[in-house]
This record gives C-alpha cells, structure tokens and sequence, in this order.
C-alpha cells in the first residue's frame, strides 16, 4: 500500500483551526495526525447528514468547507449519511423533534444532499456510506446492550433535553436513542475526527464514549460555529426565511449577500469562503477603515459567493443586473410572464395573489402598505385599489419579484 505523504503538523493544523469554534480535545488530533504523517495513512473525517432538509445552504456550507479542508490535506472525508437516523428525528438544538421520514425519502433527500455538497467537496475523494447499512441489522437485543453503555443521567445532561425536562415538555424515548445511533455511525466507520455545528456537540461527545465503550480510539470533535441569516438575529435557516441557498441562481445570491448586516461581513469571508488569510487580513483591515464603504467589501463577497457556486461570469453579471434594477431603477433581462385577462379591472391584492407573489391577502396588503409594490414603475400604496393592466405590464413587489403581465 503507497504512504501518503501529508502536509506538515503546522500547516494541517493552521488550516484546521481557520473558523473552527472548538477542537476536542486538541492534544489529541495532533497525535493523530503526527500517526497519520509517520505512518502514511489517512484519518478517517466524518460529517453525519440530516436527509431531512435536503436545500443546502451557506450555513450548512460551512461544515461542508472543513471537510473540504481535510480532504486538501489528503485525508479521507466520509458522509454518513442518516437514512436510518432520519426515521428517528433529531431534536437537538430544537424544543421539538424533526419529523421522522420514509426510508425512501431519506435515500432520495441523501442524493440531492450529495449532489449539492459536491459544490463544495471533491466527488472523487468523498466517500458515501448510509447508516441504515449497520443501524437497520441491530436486533433488539443489540439495542439494549447499546442502551446499557450510557446512562439517563448522561443523556439528560444534553440541553435541550434539560430545559425540556424542566419545564414538563415530554420527551420519547426514541430521542434518546438518537444519540446513541449517531455514535454508532462512529464505531462503525471508525471515525478518527467528527465534524458539526455547535449544536451537535453533546452528540458528537457521546460518540466518543460509545467508541471506547467498543474497544476503539475515541474520535476528536471538531465544532463549527451556527452562521448568522442575512437577518442579522437567527441563526440561517429555511424557517426564518433569512437563508442564501447554494442552489440558488446568481441573482438571487448576489442580491441576499447584499442584503446581510455590514457586521457579518467578516465572519462570512472567513465562514463562507476559501480566501486565504492573508485575503482575510486584507479584508478586516479595509473593514475597519472609516474611509472604507462597508457595502464594497459586501459587493466583494457576493461576487465570491456567486464565483464559488457558479462561475466568475455569472457573478459578473448577477451585479450588472443588481445595478440595473436596484441602482438604476430598471428592470431585469429575463422576466417570468403570466398570462391573465387584459384591460379588465382587478384588485391589487388579488392579483399579488394569482401571480403567487403572496400566499395570503393579509402578507400581500402588507407588501402593499410597505410601499412594496409598483405596477409599470408606479407605486401601489392603496390596498384597495383595482388595477387594469396593459399587455406587457411589469408587476414588481418587493425587492427582486418581477413578472410581466401578457394576454
């Protein structure tokens, strides 16, 4: 078998480091990769994934850009991901649990997960594993004996369950065995490093005990810090609605990464991104010029986004169209068409409505009142107001919603 030959202690470390929030216990990863250089071999790096949500993006991309790290450093990167797991649901970090799935649908969601995540990860060198392989062969004798090694106490110290417990919210007994079933992806693929946000960190802590319970080298845990949405409050999610998805067209990138606190600027260079520190330093430095306009370092980043998730021309052009709509005031090159009667009297709520710009009439007079809506570059602020549109007509509402209006 050929040794690989790997980077130094120093610059594998250097690179590990960059944005991670915790390394547990780091004394331990650096005997396992002074083992890995002596001996040539790579570690095993693992990242579980939740089939659950298969919409990938920049918060889960930052996760998925250190397990790209490892893979650069010539280390083997393993995604498990959870079919099994994702028939449990997972509360961690939630006052509920996520819904569970079909086995089919967390074998279809992996698959478009993958896919995503090859944005990010080289296809070539990540190696796909699902958990239903080892967790769906466990009997029920093998349950308890897995049960046994942990106790209630332990689990209870995790704090969602905590804070659930104390204020008399249920929790089922499945939840706790999802801990348990994720350290045994753990011993299955014995995993030398596991990877996840900060929410996950009591999980990923019980792999370690669970791996020593089995006889095995306890894995290192390495912990992301939960990226900030483009609200600049929750942590990103598709819920909050505050999320840039990596799958999203240029535009739509380019325009939500304009949209974020100039306060996240920094922190989605280092999070988001490959820039090298020296870049990053660079970057800081100009942000903490009074002379610099915050919102050109911002144009900066939503170029590098759209480059990394699609190509330099695209994110060319993605600004070139943001000028036009939203500095110039025009309108975009390629606008959706919908087809309703012209010339006949509609109310402009209803018609926000049948374009699907609004799922409710309380959400579209809310646009309306806002100031959110014009028709053929005039505002709408009348809620009331009915409205006869010409063939042609540009309905605009909000910021980037366009249609033209066609008989």
């Amino acid at each position: 078998m050929t040794k690989i030959k790997f980077p130094s202690i120093n610059e594998q470390m250097d690179l590990i480091r960059r944005g991670t929030f915790e390394i547990i216990p780091e004394e331990e990863l650096v005997k396992k990769l002074e083992k890995s250089i002596k001996e040539g071999t790579q570690l095993n790096i693992k990242l579980g994934c939740d089939p659950s949500r298969p919409d990938l993006h920049i918060g889960h991309s930052v996760v998925l850009r250190k397990l790209a790290h490892f893979q650069s450093l010539g280390h083997l990167a393993i995604l498990i991901i959870g079919d099994f797991t994702g028939m449990i649901g997972d509360p961690s970090g939630r006052n509920v649990t996520r819904p569970a799935l079909s086995l089919e649908e967390t074998r279809e969601h992996g698959r478009s997960y993958f896919e995503q995540a090859s944005k990010i990860l080289d296809k070539e060198k990540t190696k796909i594993v699902y958990n239903s392989d080892w967790l769906g062969k466990m009997t029920f004798e093998d349950v308890i004996k897995l049960s046994s090694k942990y106790t209630v106490a332990r689990m209870l110290e995790r704090d969602d369950f905590t804070k659930r417990y104390k204020s008399g919210e249920p929790i089922s007994m499945h939840e706790i065995l999802y801990p348990l079933a994720q350290a045994m992806d753990s011993v299955a693929i014995k995993s030398d490093v596991e990877l996840g946000g900060t929410d996950q960190k009591f999980n990923l802590l019980v792999g370690r005990d669970i791996q020593r319970e089995f006889g095995l080298e306890a894995q290192v845990i390495i912990t992301m810090p939960l990226i900030v949405g483009t609200d600049g409050v929750e942590k990103m999610s598709k819920s909050y609605n505050n999320y840039i998805g990596i799958s999203e067209p240029p535009k739509e990138i380019f325009g939500k990464t304009l949209s974020i606190p100039d306060s996240l600027i920094y922190n989605y260079f280092e999070l988001a991104t490959d820039l090298s520190n020296s870049e990053l330093s660079e970057i800081k430095n100009k942000l903490e010029d009074p002379k610099t306009n915050p919102r050109d370092i911002k144009r900066h980043l939503a170029k590098t986004l759209v480059t990394m998730y699609h190509s330099a021309e695209e994110a060319q052009n993605a600004e070139e169209e943001f000028d036009r709509i939203f500095v110039n005031k025009g309108t975009p090159d390629e606008v959706s068409e919908f087809k309703i009667q012209i010339n006949k009297e509609i109310n402009i709520l209803d018609l926000i409505i049948l374009v699907n710009f609004a799922s409710s009439k309380g959400e579209a007079r809310r646009l309306v009142t806002q100031g959110g809506v014009t028709l053929d570059g005039e505002k709408i602020t009348d809620f009331q107001k009915s409205i006869s549109p010409k063939d042609g007509s540009i309905l605009k509402v909000g910021k980037r919603k366009f249609i033209k209006l066609i008989n």
